[in-house]
């Protein structure tokens, strides 16, 4: 059994949010692999269901981004699962828009979100890494982390998303290279 958290923030004045973007890949992998009803649990929102022979459970938690490592902590321990069944998918400022990169441990690089489950956890757990693009500036970063993706950017958002949870089958089975490799094909077409 593997635990798969979308980070975000909860409420729909945030959901088109880059930040919220983590949750979006919940979402989409829970209507692709025909998951279980939402069930409130772990301060979050939690769906049971399979990818490929893979017990998958996703969550979303609801704490807000700055505390989302209470929330994965108690499923966790819930479930009497390790960080080795953990990946957490979330924003991420260094890599292109739309990029998918996936990797083991390491900083939160300012990801508030990574801050708390780092603090709560470690820091060694899976992280699939969506990129968002850099505003350029450190001053615009909030604003660009905290706003809506844009009209144009809606079709390789929704690209992105569909080959994730077509290619999921393989971030199960913890064939990384595979599944990034994948994803990129998946959106050259």
């Amino acid at each position: 059994m593997q635990l798969w958290v979308g980070l975000g923030n909860p409420g729909p004045q945030y959901a088109l949010h880059r930040h919220n973007v983590g949750f979006m890949v919940m979402d989409t992998l829970a209507e692709f692999h025909d998951f279980g009803p939402v069930q409130k649990k772990f301060q979050g929102w939690l769906q049971e269901g399979r990818i490929g022979g893979d017990k998958i459970l996703l969550l979303k938690p609801a704490t807000y981004m700055n505390e989302s490592g209470r929330s994965v902590g108690e499923a966790l321990r819930f479930y009497k699962l390790g960080t080795d069944a953990l990946t957490v998918f979330h924003d991420e400022l260094d890599l292109a828009p739309f990029k998918v990169k996936v990797k083991q441990g390491g900083g939160t690089a300012g990801h508030n979100g990574l801050r708390s489950i780092d603090q709560h956890l470690g820091p060694d757990f899976r992280r699939v890494r969506l990129g968002i693009g850099h505003p350029g500036h450190k001053d615009r970063v909030t604003g660009h982390v905290l706003g809506n993706f844009a009209k144009a950017e809606m079709d390789p958002l929704a690209d992105m998303l569909g080959a994730i949870a077509g290619e999921a089958e393989w971030l199960a089975r913890g064939d990384n290279a595979r599944f990034m490799s994948d994803v990129a094909l998946r959106q050259q077409d």
